[in-house]
C-alpha cells in the first residue's frame, strides 16, 4: 500500500526548501524578475541544484545524484509551485532526468550536480502516451523544429525524440526563439535544428519507453507543482481575507465567502491525495503508476485553477493589479492546466487505463 503522509525526512526537505526560496526568490523578486527579460534566477538554480543538491533527488548515488525517490521530488515541486519560482526544475530535474533513468545515460551524473541543464524537445502541451517523433535524424545529425518547448531556452543539452531513436544535442547547435507564453515564470521557446550534430541514446522501443517514462514523471511532478501554487492560493486568501473588513466585520466571517474558501479546501485536500499517491506509485515502481498519473492530472489542474481564481476574485481590488502576486498563479495554474495534457485529455488516458469505454453512458 501506498503511504500518502509526509515522513520526518520529507518534511525536513520541505522547510529547507521553503526557507531558501523565502530568502532567494520572495515574491517581490519573481516579480521584478518576469518584468524583465530574464524570468530564471541563475543564483536560485545555483541554491537548488549545487548547494543543496535537489536537482538529483531522484539520480541514484553511482550517478552522482542523492539517491532518493520521486517522492522527495514531488515535495520541492510543492515548494516550487507555492512560491511559483522561476526554475528549469520540471524539465531538467523531472522530465529530462526521467528520461535519462530510463536509460541509466552519464548524462544523468551532469544533470545530478546541477551544473548543466537539459530539457525534452517536445512541446509543452505533450501528454504521456501521445509523444510523437518530431525531428529526422541520418548519419548522426538531426534536422527539425519544435514548438512551444518548457526549458529550452536555458537548456545546456536537448533531448530530441527523432525518427530513428533517442538524441542528446548540445543547445549550442540549436537555433531557440522564445515564443509569448501565458506563465511568464515558465518560458517556452521554439527550438530549430538544423542538422545538429547529436548522439544517439537510444532507438525503437527504448526509446519510446524512455520518453513515455519522463513525460510520465512530469506529470506526475507536476500534480505537486499544482497542489503548491492551490495551497498558497487557499492559505494567503485565507490570511487577507482575517484582517480585511467591511460593514465593521472582518471579510472572511461572511458564510457565503466561508462557503467558497471551504470548497476550495475540499478541493486541495482531495488534490495532496491523489498527488501523493502518483508519487508514491512513481518511487515504488507501482503498475498503477500511469493510472495514478493520470487520475492526478485530471484532477489537480482543475483544482489549482479554481483555487488561483478565488485568490484573485477574494482578494478584491489588489487581486487584479500587476503589483500582488495573486496574477502569477493564476497564471500558472492556467497554464500548467494545458501542460503534459489537459485534464480531459487524462480523464480519456485513465478511462483506457481502466477498460471503460470513453463517452460510455451511466448506468
Amino acid at each position: 500500500m501506498i503511504d500518502l503522509l509526509y515522513t520526518e525526512v520529507e518534511d525536513e526537505l520541505r522547510a529547507g526548501v521553503r526557507a531558501m526560496l523565502s530568502d532567494r526568490s520572495p515574491a517581490r523578486r519573481v516579480l521584478a524578475r518576469v518584468e524583465g527579460d530574464e524570468p530564471y534566477d541563475p543564483t536560485v538554480w545555483r541554491a537548488l541544484g549545487a548547494e543543496m543538491g535537489l536537482a538529483g533527488l531522484a539520480v541514484p548515488e553511482s550517478r552522482g545524484g542523492a539517491g532518493a525517490s520521486w517522492r522527495e521530488v514531488a515535495v520541492v515541486c510543492e515548494e516550487l509551485g507555492r512560491a511559483v519560482t522561476p526554475a528549469p526544475y520540471l524539465g531538467s530535474a523531472v522530465i529530462a532526468t526521467g528520461v535519462l533513468l530510463a536509460l541509466d545515460d552519464p548524462l544523468l551524473a551532469e544533470l545530478a550536480g546541477g551544473a548543466r541543464t537539459a530539457a525534452l524537445a517536445v512541446p509543452f502541451g505533450t501528454a504521456p502516451g501521445s509523444a510523437a517523433r518530431l525531428a529526422a535524424a541520418e548519419d548522426g545529425v538531426v534536422s527539425g523544429e519544435v514548438r512551444g518547448v518548457a526549458d529550452a531556452a536555458t537548456a545546456n543539452v536537448l533531448l530530441v525524440p527523432a525518427t530513428d531513436g533517442l538524441y542528446a544535442v548540445e543547445a549550442v547547435h540549436a537555433a531557440r526563439r522564445p515564443v509569448v507564453s501565458l506563465d511568464l515564470t515558465r518560458p517556452l521557446c521554439d527550438v530549430t535544428l538544423d542538422a545538429a550534430p547529436g548522439r544517439r541514446l537510444a532507438a525503437g522501443e527504448r526509446a519510446t519507453a524512455a520518453i513515455e517514462a519522463g513525460l510520465r514523471a512530469g506529470a506526475a511532478m507536476l500534480a505537486s507543482e499544482q497542489l503548491g501554487v492551490a495551497e498558497w492560493c487557499l492559505g494567503s486568501t485565507v490570511d487577507y481575507l482575517k484582517v480585511r473588513h467591511q460593514f465593521g466585520r472582518p471579510v472572511g466571517s461572511f458564510q457565503a465567502i466561508k462557503h467558497r474558501l471551504a470548497d476550495v479546501w475540499v478541493g486541495v485536500t482531495q488534490a495532496r491525495a491523489v498527488a501523493r499517491y502518483a508519487a508514491g506509485c512513481l518511487a515504488a515502481g507501482d503498475p498503477d503508476a500511469p493510472i495514478a498519473t493520470a487520475l492526478a492530472q485530471a484532477h489537480c489542474g482543475p483544482v489549482a485553477v479554481t483555487a488561483a481564481e478565488e485568490c484573485v476574485q477574494l482578494h478584491g481590488g489588489i487581486g487584479f493589479t500587476w503589483e500582488h502576486p495573486a496574477h502569477l498563479y493564476l497564471k500558472r495554474a492556467k497554464a500548467d492546466a494545458i501542460a503534459l495534457g489537459t485534464a480531459d485529455r487524462h480523464r480519456a488516458r485513465l478511462a483506457s487505463l481502466v477498460d471503460l469505454p470513453v463517452g460510455a453512458a451511466p448506468h
